[in-house]
């Protein structure tokens, strides 16, 4: 059965790519995508909303709904990441607007209604700080019974952070909110930089797509440029890491990656190690009645590129 997504996003230019990459897959009738939601992150969710609308307008999807979400984290000063998306999250592209307009309703709104109107049907995926899960675990207590299953791409376990030392983004742009959702019972998939980052894309796989004779292929190479640009002197190569298109395709099909069961538990204290995603190797520690996550450790790397690939060409 084609899983149903509601994706929840900050639109950079990462989860531009994965609204590419989904937008095909709806458009083989592999999947459903029902709605998307924004918040605060790589830009303010009202940028990340019409970024979205642009980049599904641009893939032939133009009334799939957009709802704008929380604007800022729930215990710390918002913050963006213009030198790794550019200032309008897309590379500094500066596209025309889009045709369409977000709707009324916010994005935790948008949320439990979708997960009251389709009980157990919904794949969540969460590519961005994740403030508005958070915001509707408090308004709807039983949301975790409303879904399938909840996909986040974020933390970092034996790889290092890309903010501090030890913390990943989404994790570290609301520490709070992660801890919430990540405590909260229901299924989750976490797949943080230990399973995304070994799919860092090189030039040969950028010049392929740059070579394409297509509009959307044309799009995503002058997006992802900016991004390479930016990745390249930590990969120490021209490449890029597309982090959230993993979490997207191992929602899709999770036979491509390899898995630990255990408690997560989110850093709030430490002044060198807020926001870092901690779990308790120790086989006799007693985690009392929290609930286990499933983390994604790796991924079928050669797969992942192909299939990006061949969706964006």
């Amino acid at each position: 059965m084609a899983p149903k997504i509601l994706l929840d996003c900050d639109t950079g230019i990462d989860d531009a790519i994965t609204l590419l990459y989904l937008a095909k897959l709806v458009k083989a009738g592999e999947a459903e995508l029902v709605a998307v939601g924004t918040v605060h992150g790589n830009v303010a969710p009202e940028v990340g909303a019409l970024n979205t609308l642009r980049v599904l307008e641009h893939a032939g999807l133009p009334d799939v709904p957009v709802a704008v979400g929380a604007v800022r984290p729930m215990a710390q000063d918002v913050d963006y990441a213009p030198d790794w998306h550019g200032a309008d999250g897309l590379g500094d592209t500066y596209l025309p607007e889009p045709a369409g307009r977000p709707v009324e309703t916010t994005a935790p709104e948008q949320i439990i209604r979708l997960g009251r109107e389709r009980p157990g049907e919904l794949t969540l995926v969460a590519v961005g700080p994740l403030t508005n899960l958070a915001i509707a675990l408090l308004l709807e207590p039983s949301l975790p019974t409303m879904f399938r299953e909840v996909v986040i791409m974020g933390g970092a376990f034996d790889h290092q952070g890309n903010v501090t030392s030890h913390a990943e983004a989404n994790i570290w742009h609301d520490p709070e909110a992660a801890e919430l959702v990540l405590s909260a019972g229901w299924p989750v998939t976490l797949v943080p930089l230990d399973a995304t980052h070994p799919t860092a894309v090189d030039g040969a796989w950028l010049d392929r797509l740059a070579g394409a004779d297509s509009d959307l292929a044309r799009f995503a190479a002058r997006i992802l440029e900016f991004y390479a640009t930016a990745y390249s002197p930590s990969l120490g190569m021209r490449g890029a890491v597309i982090h959230d298109a993993l979490a997207a395709m191992l929602a899709v099909d999770p036979s491509l990656g390899e898995y630990a069961e255990r408690p997560v538990r989110v850093e709030l204290r430490g002044e060198r190690t807020r926001g870092a995603t901690l779990w308790d190797r120790r086989s006799y520690a007693d985690e009392g009645d929290r609930p286990v996550v499933k983390v994604a450790v790796a991924s079928d790397v050669a797969a992942f590129q192909d299939r990006l690939l061949a969706a964006l060409l």
